[in-house]
């Protein structure tokens, strides 16, 4: 039976929620949306940069393709119920120097207005799923060290705390799960 209320699901980044996007990020003002690969050079107001930007997502995941420089093989996906897009989660396959340190396998966040629904480990747990499916194990994990929402997200999926240091982008929080979930 189909359920009443909409559920959240993982959604391959699309052209087709260009206004639902849009609607998601003018909630984030400005700020960095972790997990979304937006970059400063992204148009994503336009049609066609909007086009731009989600042919470079789907790209990045393929590990046939070298992704830019300074980036490694990405997967990323829209929180979405139906067609409001409510986040961002990133999985990526590699980890780099700036990643080992300071990133980590997984970026999320969740627009402020769907914020305390519990989207944010939902979509964690999808992800660590999907990450020990394809044998990234352990994951790395970070949060600026005041994220506190964000810290209880990632213990509640196993995260121990490797350390907390300063950073490039600041003071972050770092941990490892393991065996992130059933293959």
């Amino acid at each position: 039976m189909p359920s009443l209320f909409p559920v959240p699901e993982l959604t391959v980044p699309t052209t087709d929620l260009h206004p639902e996007w849009l609607d998601a990020h003018r909630e984030w003002a400005g700020t960095h949306q972790d997990g979304s690969g937006l970059g400063p050079g992204d148009d994503v107001a336009s049609a066609t940069g909007f086009a731009d930007y989600v042919a470079r997502l789907l790209r990045e995941a393929s590990e046939d393709e070298p992704p830019p420089p300074g980036r490694v093989p990405c997967t990323y996906w829209w929180i979405t119920e139906g067609r409001v897009v409510l986040g961002a989660v990133a999985l990526r396959h590699t980890l780099n120097d700036f990643l080992l340190e300071a990133g980590g396998h997984v970026g999320y966040s969740v627009r402020p207005s769907a914020r305390r629904r519990g989207l944010a480990g939902w979509a964690l747990g999808e992800v660590l799923r999907r990450a020990s499916r394809t044998g990234i194990d352990p994951v790395l994990i970070t949060c600026d060290v005041d994220n506190v929402a964000s810290r209880r997200t990632i213990e509640s999926h196993g995260g121990v705390l490797d350390d907390v240091r300063d950073t490039t982008i600041g003071r972050v929080r770092r941990y490892w799960i393991r065996g992130a979930g059933p293959a």
